[in-house]
């Protein structure tokens, strides 16, 4: 996993690496074969607010060759994993949560969810700030900056290696590119924009909708026998 990881992103240290991901509880692979071509390490994380407790998953190092990109085999069984969430705990709210040092993690959350934030054409509501800050400041400490949204590292745990940290010709002038080169201007360096979505089937859209409900049905329905 590491020597895949390496490949892509700068800066990595295989201790950090490993110690990051003993903070995790669930991890999906992309395999062709016995060839591993992907993966991303997930937290299940539980929180409290002064009026609500809800969960969140947090997306962690999540890395796919190339070669796969375009592909969305990860993508479904994080839904699918999503799903089976909500379906053992209906009476949470759910998020998902991550941390964004590419804009190409970023605009796949206008292909996936309805609403997200920060979003380049809305304000992000207090409340979901509020979600957002507990969730970064509880993992981060003060690496986290709420004033910012972003997650500073010093030193720098990794970094997208060129070619990987270029934007694609024809795409700089796209708002969610342009929004998020603005709010993460340290991406190059290794900064992440922190990110939250609802996972709920009102919110995803198309493909994730469809593969959260069936798995939310899939995991209801085995409970029930």
């Amino acid at each position: 996993m590491f020597g895949l990881y390496e490949r892509y992103y700068g800066g990595a240290r295989e201790g950090d690496f490993r110690a990051d991901l003993s903070q995790k509880s669930h991890l999906i692979e992309l395999r062709e074969g016995a060839a591993l071509r992907g993966f991303s390490t997930l937290a299940l994380q539980r929180y409290e607010l002064a009026d609500e407790t809800g969960l969140a998953i947090f997306s962690g190092d999540t890395i796919i060759e190339h070669e796969y990109w375009g592909e969305q085999v990860l993508a479904r069984a994080f839904c699918r994993f999503a799903g089976a969430v909500r379906a053992e705990y209906p009476q949470l709210p759910l998020y998902w949560f991550l941390i964004s040092k590419g804009y190409r993690t970023y605009r796949y959350l206008q292909a996936f969810a309805r609403r997200y934030y920060p979003h380049p054409h809305e304000a992000t509501p207090a409340r979901m700030k509020l979600r957002m800050d507990h969730l970064a400041g509880s993992r981060f400490g003060s690496c986290y900056s709420p004033a910012r949204g972003i997650v500073h590292f010093e030193p720098a745990r990794g970094y997208l290696r060129a070619p990987w940290n270029g934007v694609r010709a024809g795409l700089r002038a796209r708002a969610e590119v342009q929004y998020f080169l603005q709010r993460n201007p340290g991406y190059i360096d290794g900064d992440e924009l922190v990110c939250i979505a609802e996972l709920s089937t009102d919110n995803l859209r198309s493909v994730a909708a469809r593969e959260f409900t069936q798995a939310c049905r899939d995991a209801a329905f085995a409970a029930s026998r």
